[in-house]
């Protein structure tokens, strides 16, 4: 489905908020660019201009909309073995090659690459990044700098050398007892500056504080570190304790950036080490942008679906000139892109003011950035690793099927050891083997993998619905067929996917298939898959590979809350549920949720007619290494007669500082004290003046505040975003209760 072309009028009228989106994304973007160009052993300015450079040239050429550019953290362990392989300056040559080998796949229209490789051979592949991160990272962090690991052998046969990957992972508790026995006070306080910095990382996001989470947790270590800086050198009039070789070197300024032009160099253009790099640079850009894209599409509010092809154009061209400048190859980052989506962002006019704001924090600030102490930055991106590469991963791969886990562990060790486009191969290898053993049959895809195997037709009784059978197998190695027809079909119609004549479905077929059943739900239409009733899996998951096998039927015992709320549904003669429930429907249209993602409500304690519930619920804010899962109690009033949409929140600062970004406050005449205390937000001004009269005013003035929110049919209405207690459930119960009967009145 082509989006729909905003005007001029309406890109002026977004314009504030986006400046303010790409202003909170600067703050993330700024340390993060210094820190993966220091990991990758480049210039610390090479991820600025990065950043900055796919800024301007993506938010002009690029086919998508809301999405963020800038170095990936996929790239660290590449540019790092090709820096290190090729020096700087032929470096700088690979990542331009990489970047027209990226515009070429733009110009052949292979933006479907990604779906090509297996999604626990990705998965295997991306933790293989975070444990090079990890590895990389943690010992700068801890203040050892010059580390080369504990190498390992048997004998004369070598495990892993000095200086490996591996090596470096093993070493980590020899540099972490090495803390306790350092003579060097100022690397000392290096490795304190980087431990406190991971703090922050980890339990900042915990902190469900809206004035806390304005500034970004990378940006808090960063004013953190100068302000330790400045306060041991004007209040203790004292040198800085850390050790100046932790320290950020010189960052040069925006004139000398311009000025004082890299020697690029095509030297080794001929060896085959150079266009490995080439090669390997451009997989995993294309790879983690095409990932990102898709993540951040479904993030998008206005549901518009990006241009892929375009986009692979514009980051090879950016990729291009960021080399010529002296930066990283750019790519689609998730993390940026989700704080941009959460702010505000609706356009890519946010992606090139972020580029904007950074050329300003450059040229304001670039003498106040080697305050930064290296282990800070390096704390940033341990966390990072860890996120990539985090047990929770192994967890949810392992639940899917034990043969996903062997496809994971057998392309992350094979990437550690080898390299990155000999793990990924391995991955893909591995996964077709694997699906042989499985159905016992290798002529199932010898056989049928050149056939047609997908038909869709649309039904003749009505102009909206689509049908596809779908035979033999569907798996990655076929599934761009099936793919192909369904980026065909508008997504606000109605399409059924029959799969009773397919033998097999693979995994990552079925989170696709998820993937679409989002989309479609989201655009208006109706996605549904049949014909599955005669397959099953090793696994409940819904993800995971089906084939013909009996399916266990699995039970679970009720919680403790789970029985409280049990006992509390009969004394409010309500009914209970306690499973997860997909149908989620109904939650859609609040605004509260077009940037979430919802995953289930559960807890569910209603009245019979169902036109008031109270639910406990699962969303998440953002995509891939930037997703955070929340869990909430909530309550939903389905209303008698239609009423004007709106969300009322207590008013504070942050409510302040959104008028200056085109937020604006909605005020209720003779009601000042009504409209001081409370944000009021809606479309129809004039509508939601008139409806706050004098009884629905003083219901709000003298009970609790809550985010109440209107689609205009139904109230959506919740405190704090965290589960509540039985007595914070009673409360909000009763207060829902009793606003609905005021509206009635």
């Amino acid at each position: 489905m082509s989006p729909k072309k905003n005007t001029f009028k309406d890109f002026l009228k977004t314009l504030p908020k986006n400046i303010f989106s790409g202003f909170v994304v600067s703050l993330i973007a700024l340390p993060l660019g210094l820190g993966l160009a220091m990991a990758s052993e480049a210039p610390p300015i090479a991820g600025i201009i990065a950043a900055v450079v796919g800024g301007f040239v993506v938010s002009i050429l690029g086919g998508s909309y809301v999405t963020i550019t800038g170095p990936g953290n996929g790239l660290v362990g590449v540019l790092l073995i090709t820096i290190s392989t090729l020096g700087i300056n032929d470096a700088y040559g690979a990542i331009i090659c990489s970047g027209v080998l990226l515009l070429l796949l733009g110009f052949l229209r292979l933006g479907k690459l990604a779906d090509f490789f297996p999604s626990s051979a990705i998965q295997g592949m991306l933790a293989a990044i975070g444990l090079i991160i990890l590895a990389k990272s943690t010992h700068v962090m801890l203040g050892n700098q010059g580390f080369q690991g504990v190498p390992v052998s048997i004998g004369s046969f070598t495990i892993f050398e000095e200086g490996s990957v591996l090596a470096l992972l093993f070493g980590i508790p020899k540099t972490i007892i090495g803390l306790f026995s350092n003579k060097d006070s100022g690397l000392t306080y290096a490795a304190f500056a980087g431990i406190i910095s991971l703090c922050i990382m980890v339990f900042y996001p915990k902190i469900r504080n809206k004035y806390l989470q304005l500034v970004p947790a990378p940006m808090w270590i960063v004013l953190l570190s100068i302000s330790f800086s400045y306060y041991y050198e004007l209040v203790l009039q004292m040198p800085n304790p850390i050790a100046a070789s932790a320290m950020i070197p010189a960052v040069p300024s925006f004139n000398e950036i311009i000025t004082d032009l890299p020697e690029i160099s095509f030297g080794k253009i001929g060896e085959a080490g150079f266009w490995s790099g080439a090669f390997a640079l451009t997989l995993i850009a294309s790879i983690e942008s095409l990932l990102s894209i898709k993540a951040v599409d479904k993030l998008d509010p206005e549901k518009r679906r990006s241009n892929v092809n375009k986009d692979l154009k514009a980051l090879g061209l950016a990729t291009i000139g960021s080399g010529f400048l002296g930066g990283l190859n750019v790519v689609t980052v998730i993390a940026r892109s989700s704080v941009n989506v959460n702010n505000g962002g609706s356009n890519r006019s946010a992606n090139f003011f972020h580029a904007f704001f950074l050329i300003l924090f450059i040229a304001l600030f670039s003498t106040q950035l080697t305050r930064i102490p290296l282990p800070a930055l390096m704390a940033i991106l341990v966390y990072t690793g860890y996120k990539l590469a985090s047990p929770v991963i192994v967890t949810k791969i392992f639940s899917i099927g034990k043969e996903q886990l062997v496809i994971f562990f057998v392309t992350l060790l094979t990437t550690l050891k080898v390299g990155l486009i000999t793990g990924i191969a391995v991955g893909v290898f591995t996964t077709f083997i694997i699906h042989i053993i499985i159905n016992k049959s290798l002529s199932l895809f010898i056989r049928n993998l050149t056939k047609p195997n997908v038909l869709m037709f649309k039904e003749q009784d009505t102009s909206n619905d689509y049908f596809l059978s779908v035979k033999h197998f569907c798996s990655f190695l076929n599934y761009y067929k099936l793919k192909n027809k369904l980026d065909a079909i508008p997504e606000d119609t109605d399409v059924i996917v029959d799969f009773s004549m397919c033998e097999f479905v693979d995994h990552t077929v079925m989170e696709n298939l998820n993937n679409y059943q989002e989309i479609f739900a989201k655009r208006g239409g109706h996605f549904e898959v049949i014909g599955l009733d005669m397959h099953g899996t090793d696994s409940k998951h819904p993800f995971a590979l089906r084939r013909i096998l009996p399916i266990p039927n699995l039970l679970s015992n009720l919680t403790r809350r789970q029985k409280t709320m049990e006992e509390l549904s009969l004394d409010y003669d309500l009914s209970y549920e306690s499973n997860k429930n997909k149908d989620i429907h109904f939650l859609e249209n609040f605004l509260f949720f077009r940037t979430k993602k919802i995953n289930h409500t559960y807890n569910q304690l209603a009245e019979e007619s169902n036109s008031v519930r109270l639910f406990d619920l699962e969303f998440s804010e953002g995509e891939f290494i930037a997703k955070e899962v929340v869990r909430t109690t909530m309550m939903y009033v389905e209303l008698n007669e239609e009423i004007p949409e709106f969300t009322l929140d207590r008013e504070g600062f942050l409510e302040k500082v959104y008028a200056f970004a085109g937020f604006e406050d909605i005020p209720i005449d003779n009601h000042s004290d009504f409209s001081y205390r409370f944000y009021l937000l809606g479309e129809d001004r004039k509508a939601i003046q008139q409806y706050f009269n004098d009884d629905l005013v003083h219901f709000f003035e003298s009970n609790p505040y809550y985010h109440v929110e209107s689609n205009g049919k139904a109230l959506l209405i919740f405190g704090k975003e965290r589960l509540a207690n039985i007595k914070e459930i009673k409360v909000l119960f009763d207060f829902g209760k009793r606003l609905k009967n005021v509206l009635r009145k």
